[in-house]
């Protein structure tokens, strides 16, 4: 049974049929797509209950010869790390689907909107369920780069922006990651003609198997000197810190997440950038090991960059929806400061912090944009007293804001202490000053949440609903937003659920790539 292939040929055959569906069919296309992220997510389960947990390095593996010219194949298989995205991936699916169920209609005269909307979502859906089984470097490429389609026309064509302003953000968004994987290709030729050089492949002119280089590189059978190889690395990350995003490589997501739905939004930020930051994970070290040694003082002197900046921005913004998008850069900080921290607690960490962002990310998100769609204004200036006349919206907006902060008991927080841990104790000023960012994210969240919920209610001066009442959370909203914070809940309580799947994959990586974590000193023995 081609189990991986299945997982990413349902959102992506379920992504035509609704396109394929009559026009004046808006509500039966929802149905449809609705149903197919549900199968897609049951089977994204059978296919956990076959993984073992115990089990390190790849498991259900999948191999044909795809183009043998040149060494390509489909090559799919999953390990621990895969496996926890790909369940985050098809849990966020079905409950976006159902939170932007409004959010686009034909009113504007286009018959068939609804229909491109949503299967717009399930093409991303797809291709990032490839991204993290595919094991084959040309094959992760083409997908890697191919997601971009539909995100571009999510960002351009939908959303409460003008037009204008999407239109900008999508190209701003497109240009940045198409540069990123122009330099991308650059690098996976290289690489492919380095495994040509050493000989790797079945004929031995070379290869594309992530499983093969990654071997060649640890035993060091790649015949290419340090610099080629630090070259190649360098054009790697330079892709996956556009995608992350990583500063300074960054100014495009905040456009693009306010330009659009807020379910697109989340599908970006908490579904579609989790793809840079994991390619950062199995493809940086496990290709460039002695490079990502390298250069990861610098790399972590980045991250520590973006955790401060991105919290200090959230901090100066007066748009709710942009704070939440300069969080989200201070957290991908975090994630990448884990990766290049070289040991297992922060890596182990940075995994399940991409878990635990992609949950609090969409749970705050979606519920700001709940309560923005009623008001029509993102201004925080426009909001007050919220928590009196919603009680539901603001509670759920306050814990989706402490999950943000990584209140201890939601599932942020013990992520975020395994990368601090794991990063101190190889590089200790790093990590003091990331730390600072707890102090910030407090901050941005409790002084955001008492302007908005607290004190008396406040009626808007910049729009012309400002006589409209706030609603609270209807059925289908507390439906969409119920799963989420039991996550975080769940996850804060029991990392282990996700954690033993993720450890076992840490751990066969570090050995392949003779990764040790910094002995401790005798003071610190004792």
């Amino acid at each position: 049974m081609p189990w991986l292939t299945v997982l990413w040929l349902l959102p992506a055959v379920a992504s035509l049929v609704v396109m394929l569906m009559p026009a004046g069919r808006s509500e039966n296309a929802k149905h449809v797509a609705f149903g197919a992220s549900i199968l897609t997510l049951v089977w994204a389960v059978i296919v956990a209950t076959r993984f073992s947990s115990d089990g390190r390095g790849f498991q259900l593996v999948e191999d044909v010869s795809w183009i043998p010219a040149f060494g390509a194949r489909y090559t799919l298989a999953l390990d621990g790390i895969g496996l926890v995205l790909i369940l985050l991936t098809v849990v966020l699916t079905p409950i976006l689907l159902l939170a932007g169920w409004r959010d686009v209609s034909t009113a504007s005269g286009h018959a068939r909107r609804t229909h491109i909307y949503i299967a717009l979502m399930l093409a991303v859906e797809a291709m990032v369920l490839m991204s993290f089984v595919a094991t084959d470097v040309l094959l992760f490429y083409i997908f890697f780069e191919a997601m971009l389609v539909p995100m571009y026309f999510l960002i351009g064509g939908f959303g409460p922006a003008e037009e204008r302003v999407r239109s900008r953000a999508a190209v701003k968004f497109l240009l940045y990651n198409l540069f990123g994987g122009l330099i991308m290709m650059a690098s996976v030729i290289g690489l492919y003609v380095v495994s040509a050089r050493s000989g790797l492949g079945p004929d031995g002119n070379g290869t594309f198997s992530f499983i093969d280089l990654s071997d060649a590189a640890a035993t060091g059978r790649l015949d290419a000197s340090s610099t080629t190889l630090n070259v190649l690395f360098l054009g790697f990350l330079f892709a996956f810190a556009v995608k992350a995003p990583l500063w300074p490589l960054h100014t495009w997501l905040p456009d693009a997440a306010v330009s659009t739905t807020p379910a697109a939004a989340v599908m970006m930020m908490a579904v579609m950038d989790k793809v840079g930051t994991f390619a950062m994970l199995r493809f940086c070290l496990g290709l460039f090991p002695e490079s990502a040694e390298t250069f990861a003082p610098w790399i972590s002197a980045l991250a520590v960059v973006s955790v401060v900046y991105g919290a200090i921005c959230a901090i100066g913004q007066r748009d709710v929806m942009r704070l939440i998008a300069y969080t989200s850069i201070s957290h991908f900080g975090f994630i990448v400061l884990g990766v290049f921290a070289l040991t297992s607690q922060g890596q182990s960490g940075s995994a399940l912090y991409m878990v635990n962002h992609g949950l609090s990310t969409a749970a705050l998100f979606l519920i700001a944009g709940f309560l923005v769609s009623q008001r029509g204004s993102a201004l925080i200036a426009d909001y007050g007293g919220v928590q009196k006349i919603a009680p539901i919206l603001a509670g759920t907006f306050l814990v989706a804001g402490m999950a943000t902060l990584s209140l201890p008991g939601l599932a942020p927080f013990v992520s975020e202490f395994l990368v601090i841990i794991g990063t101190f104790t190889r590089y200790p000023v790093a990590a003091i000053i990331a730390s600072i960012a707890l102090v910030l994210s407090a901050m941005y969240i409790l002084w955001t949440y008492q302007r908005m919920m607290g004190g008396p209610e406040r009626k808007s001066v910049t729009v012309d609903q400002s006589d409209a009442p706030i609603r609270d959370l209807d059925l289908r909203q507390k439906v969409v937003v119920a799963p989420l914070l039991i996550g975080l809940l769940v996850l804060g309580f029991f990392p282990r659920l996700a954690l033993d799947y993720i450890n076992p994959a840490v751990e066969h990586q570090a050995h392949q790539v003779e990764q040790h974590d910094p002995a401790p000193t005798a003071e610190e023995a004792r």
